[in-house]
């Protein structure tokens, strides 16, 4: 299934690869909304995706909410002539317009995705978006793909939330897949980015949730320092194509890892024999002292 948006990272092209790897449980939680393929190709009974991207929520959140309106709003920029001039207008005005409504920019955000440059999301320092025009022949509308998404949206909740934050927010049953900047990649998704401190912080998190029980499966680059921080995680080695920017014009792809939780689930207070065993079958049973 496509996805609203042009992306990079975009899982789709790796999801039977991934789906091997997601446990059943109650909630997805994805702190990296990011394309949303994952939520779109899996079926937990609900969703919790977050992503420190405003302009991103706020879109998932129009067309989960406000679907129809969301479209006809759009079209209206799609309609436009498309040529530099409309593009950089549109961009200036969603750059600086302070009385454009949350469909509004959550139309302009979509029209800029699909006529920007290969499809880039990126902001400068003052927090404007700033990738130049695309110069495509006929950018695409996902029509369909907003009325698919909107179908699968009323399980999820939408929210503009640092990882850390979302992490925080873990329930009993929740799985949770983390997709966040590939280290030695592109991070200017956001005006604050995504530093090699962060790499470290979030598996450190991540780390914490898993010993609580929570599944947790892990996408990044296949380097030396992801393979590093997630030496406790059993990490699967996969090529991915690259399914935007330059390197995907130029049919290139990358070594990626999924990084899985060796994680053992809890054993109640008063829970059977069976219990017992089931936590210690792979670690063998304790010895009685002499």
């Amino acid at each position: 299934m496509s996805t609203i948006l042009k992306w990079a990272g975009n899982k789709t092209a790796v999801m039977p690869e991934l789906m091997k790897h997601l446990p059943a449980g109650s909630r997805l939680v994805e702190p990296f909304a990011g394309s949303c393929a994952v939520m779109m190709a899996t079926n937990y009974p609900q969703y919790l995706v977050a992503d420190i991207n405003a302009d991103l929520i706020n879109l998932y959140q129009r067309a989960a909410q406000n679907t129809e309106e969301l479209i006809a709003c759009a079209l209206v920029f799609f309609r436009e002539d498309n040529n530099a001039e409309s593009y950089y207008q549109n961009r200036l005005r969603f750059n600086t317009d302070t009385t454009l409504t949350a469909l509004e920019r959550a139309a302009l955000f979509l029209y800029l995705n699909r006529h920007c440059y290969r499809g880039l999301c990126r902001y400068n320092l003052n927090g404007q978006f700033n990738v130049p025009f695309g110069n495509y022949k006929k950018p695409y509308f996902p029509h369909a793909e907003i009325l698919t998404f909107a179908e699968k949206g009323h399980r999820a909740t939408f929210i503009c939330a640092s990882y850390d934050e979302t992490l925080a927010m873990l329930q009993v049953g929740d799985v949770v897949y983390c997709d966040p900047p590939y280290d030695g990649t592109f991070t200017a998704y956001h005006t604050a980015g995504f530093t090699e401190s962060d790499q470290y912080h979030l598996a450190s998190i991540l780390e914490r949730r898993s010993s609580e029980g929570h599944p947790v499966i892990v996408s990044n680059s296949d380097t030396l320092l992801i393979n590093s921080i997630y030496h406790n995680f059993t990490r699967h080695r996969i090529t991915a194509k690259r399914s935007m920017g330059i390197e995907a014009g130029e049919g290139k792809s990358a070594d990626e890892i999924i990084a899985v939780s060796e994680w053992v689930p809890p054993v109640p207070l008063y829970g059977h024999a069976v219990s017992f065993y089931q936590r210690f079958k792979k670690h063998g049973l304790p010895r009685a002292k002499a």
